[in-house]
């Protein structure tokens, strides 16, 4: 499982960067889940993580190699999308927002949990949600320092289309997925980190 879904991700990364729209943006909208995946490589044999998280990463990480690829205010299918439904915009960005708060709920709930970080569940769930929504809130602000340094690339980094309230949509659609996350599935991932532990 490991080897394919580290094949996948290079697979995907290498096709994001063949053409890309743009190479700054592709630099900056890709970089998380290079980041991402050198940390997965580096812990691997000491913070083994359950196959559920591992997954949830490659999947986060082909969202990012996408919107990289074309910038996320031009992936076409989410235009075909846009033109079938009459909306007035692409919203694959969303897409990357939710799973901005999918992802990290389930990796840092395994670690919150392997570390014993609380005993209460309604506790360990709450912080997630906060670590989630804080986490969606810091690429917000890198998001805006990338725009106040890259006149040109911001609409293509930023993706808003116009739209004045982006940032705090991005950060609801983070909020639900962690949500989602949770409720869905936290009862696969405790049978998953079972076995593991």
């Amino acid at each position: 499982m490991y080897k394919t879904g580290l094949a996948l991700f290079l697979a995907a990364f290498i096709w994001s960067g063949i053409h890309p729209k743009d190479y700054p943006t592709w630099i900056m909208e890709t970089l998380p889940a290079v980041i991402g995946m050198i940390a997965v490589i580096a812990t691997r044999n000491r913070f083994r993580l359950t196959p559920l998280a591992y997954w949830l990463i490659l999947a986060h990480s082909i969202i990012l190699f996408i919107g990289g690829h074309y910038t996320y205010a031009e992936v076409p299918l989410f235009d075909t999308i846009k033109s079938v439904f009459g909306l007035e915009r692409n919203n694959y960005d969303k897409l990357g927002h939710f799973m901005q708060g999918f992802d990290p709920a389930i990796v840092s709930r395994e670690i919150l949990i392997r570390n014993a970080v609380f005993r209460s569940r309604n506790w360990l769930n709450f912080m997630i949600l906060c670590f989630c929504l804080a986490l969606s809130a810091v690429y917000e602000m890198i998001e805006w320092g990338a725009a106040l340094f890259s006149k040109d690339g911001a609409e293509a980094f930023l993706g808003t289309q116009g739209y004045s309230w982006d940032t705090q949509s991005d950060m609801a659609f983070a909020l639900a997925g962690a949500a989602l996350a949770l409720i869905a599935l936290s009862r696969t991932h405790d049978r998953q980190l079972a076995r593991l532990l």
